[in-house]
């Protein structure tokens, strides 16, 4: 018989278990071509590093750790004291993960588990790395994103003897190469795989497909990612169950919503020292990044436009205040355009060739094709490059735009993140992982699936600790009357929040 594992956390003055149920056993299509990826071809040219160490690649420098170890490749290992201490300070914000931590690493629930990573490498993401080979899993990781690499948290990760093969300003045969080092190594083949954009996934199918016999599940966290896994299954091609953790609802309403609601001031001010009183932005999209993104605009005085297909979606921005049009309607005028679709050619040349001298275009959305940036690759075109981030394009009568990361998006690559709303998330990728590698056989097929309901209150009552928030527990009455177990899950699965 199978031993069920429930994890119990405690309220401050408060006594209440969460059963989490977690069970001992429990971007595209592969058509896309890999330009369209996280390594764009644009991605790579005229580097940010101003530091001529820089012009050396990690991949011809042979680093060894205190622990004789060389099975990393980073910017430089000597970093990693510096890494260590942004690990901890991420980790003193991120309660909910370390209670998690605290709870399961006796039962160790990823035991056998090896996990190949392709996600963003920052303090955050390494706490939850950290905390999965805590719970018994081995791990190697890679950098979904090209320039959002912390590189003194690699170090860390390095010096710790996890494989982590990730450093900021990768070129796009880099890219591919970290993540090949990931899963090309002798006498070591992943059985679950946790992506950010559908890269690591798309690495596999394409170059060793035979991986997939052990593979048990993907875990994924992004719309592009998503999107992907999507194509797969429609097209027969997906051979393992998937966890879709960018729609549930504590990525969606907390990480998406008001992680950027936050970030992107952060991100335009650090790049483009803009003053938002008065700014005239359209705002692509109206999913909860878009809100977000409206909202904080909107409360610094900027006079918003949202663009919007979805006509639920665009009724909400305007019984927000806000002006729905087309953008091909206001881009004359506005101020800044900021994307946030996860679509592809939502800003194409004949958006950016009407635009107004100085106008600010940015990327929140997690694709890097939202914004047509190949179009602006032509020899009538001058690019100057200001500072990290930041770059001119002028036109030949002299008028300029502000391109900021190359539109890749904006604050993973140019400013910080709220490290309380990486915890939302990073707890949600945990819990998928243990649920689909202890999940018994037939409970997931061969499909796309969201974390279950009971994982989602999970993850939000761990997080309410930190508010020293007390939940109302139903009576036995009332629970009876609701049709409800009185400890969730409390909404139904088609309950919109």
């Amino acid at each position: 018989m199978r031993k069920v594992y429930s994890l119990q956390i405690q309220y401050p003055e408060q006594t209440r278990e969460f059963d989490s149920r977690l069970t001992k056993t429990g971007r595209r299509s592969l058509s896309h071509s890999i330009s369209h990826s996280s390594t764009d071809s644009n991605g790579s040219g005229g580097s940010d590093a101003e530091n001529p160490e820089d012009e050396v690649s990690p991949r011809d420098v042979q680093q060894i750790n205190s622990k004789g170890s060389r099975d990393f490749c980073i910017k430089n290992i000597k970093l990693a004291d510096f890494g260590r201490r942004e690990i901890e300070l991420a980790e003193d914000e991120m309660t909910a993960l370390m209670a998690l931590r605290k709870a399961a690493q006796v039962e160790k629930p990823l035991a056998g588990a090896k996990i190949v990573g392709c996600t963003h490498v920052t303090a955050q993401t390494a706490v939850l790395f950290e905390t999965l080979v805590v719970l018994g899993a081995q791990c190697r990781w890679a950098a979904c994103n090209i320039y959002s690499t912390q590189d003194e948290v690699a170090a860390a990760l390095a010096e710790q003897d996890l494989p982590v093969f990730a450093w900021k300003g990768e070129s796009e045969d880099d890219f591919w190469w970290c993540i090949d080092r990931c899963v090309n190594v002798d006498g070591w083949e992943p059985n679950m795989i946790l992506d950010d954009g559908g890269d690591m996934t798309h690495w596999i199918y394409k170059k060793y497909p035979h991986l997939f016999k052990k593979v048990k599940g993907i875990v994924e966290e992004s719309i592009t990612g998503i999107h992907r896994l999507h194509h797969l299954s429609k097209a027969g091609k997906l051979c393992v169950p998937a966890i879709n953790v960018n729609d549930s609802v504590t990525k969606q309403k907390f990480d998406n919503l008001y992680c950027c609601r936050e970030s992107i001031l952060d991100s335009l001010k650090k790049t483009a020292d803009i003053m938002f009183g008065g700014k005239q932005v359209a705002v692509c999209g109206y999913g909860e990044v878009g809100k977000g993104c409206s909202a904080a605009l909107k409360a610094m005085g900027s006079v918003v436009y949202v663009t919007e297909i979805d006509p639920i979606c665009a009724l909400q921005a305007c019984m927000d205040g806000f002006r729905l049009t087309k953008l091909g309607d206001v881009v004359r005028q506005v101020d800044m355009v900021i994307t946030c679709t996860g679509n592809k050619n939502v800003v194409v040349r004949e958006h950016m060739d009407l635009m107004k001298n100085g106008c600010v275009v940015c990327n929140m959305g997690r694709s890097n094709t939202e914004i047509d940036v190949s179009s602006l690759r032509t020899p009538e075109l001058v690019w100057q490059h200001v500072r990290a981030q930041v770059d001119h394009i002028i036109w030949p009568d002299g008028r300029r735009i502000v391109l900021l990361a190359r539109g890749r998006v904006l604050n993973l690559n140019s400013s910080t993140v709220p490290i309380y709303v990486l915890s939302i998330t990073a707890t949600t990728q945990a819990l998928a992982l243990i649920e689909l590698f202890n999940a018994p056989e037939g409970r997931y097929k061969q499909d796309v699936y969201l974390l279950p309901k009971k994982l989602d209150e999970y993850v939000a009552s761990l997080h309410l600790l930190t508010f020293d928030a007390h939940l109302t527990e139903l009576t036995d009455e009332q629970a009876k009357y609701m049709g409800l177990n009185k400890y969730g899950p409390f909404k139904p699965t088609y309950y919109r929040y």
